[in-house]
């Protein structure tokens, strides 16, 4: 939320260059909603509002575990996680788990072995298919 907006002197690509410089300064966390208000002239409060309840909505979905298979698994066969010492890591199928923070364990027969930016690409996927705007996703990887 990026308050006292009204008092910026702004151009054609103000908010633009400013949205991208405090996304930059959030990184990793590129998928948080910037919102420009100004109490004084009353822009965009309810907008605020209306995203504050969006980003709520988002972290309390649940998504079943046929639909995140269905969608999931063929984007695993297409970017599959890179080998070790010559094993395959094979993804059996992923499940939501029932906490607080919207979280997924991937079964597969070699965790240990799967690295963090392949971790980024599930959680990355992820937010692609489901939208999960502002909300932070974590990812399991277990054995099956």
């Amino acid at each position: 939320l990026v308050n006292k907006w009204d008092l910026m002197e702004k151009d054609t690509h103000t908010a633009k260059a400013y949205e991208e410089d405090v996304k930059q300064r959030l990184a990793p966390f590129t998928d948080v909603p910037v919102i420009f208000t100004s109490v004084t002239d009353r822009k965009r409060i309810h907008k605020a509002m209306e995203m504050a309840l969006q980003v709520f909505q988002d972290r309390s979905r649940r998504v079943p575990t046929h639909k995140l298979n269905e969608v999931m698994l063929p984007e695993i066969e297409r970017h599959q996680p890179p080998m070790y010492k010559g094993k395959t890591v094979r993804i059996k199928y992923v499940t939501q788990l029932p906490t607080a923070v919207p979280s997924f364990a991937f079964y597969c027969n070699l965790p240990q072995y799967v690295k963090a930016p392949y971790k980024r690409f599930l959680e990355n996927k992820i937010r692609e298919h489901f939208r999960y705007l502002g909300v932070p996703v974590r990812i399991f990887l277990r054995k099956k």
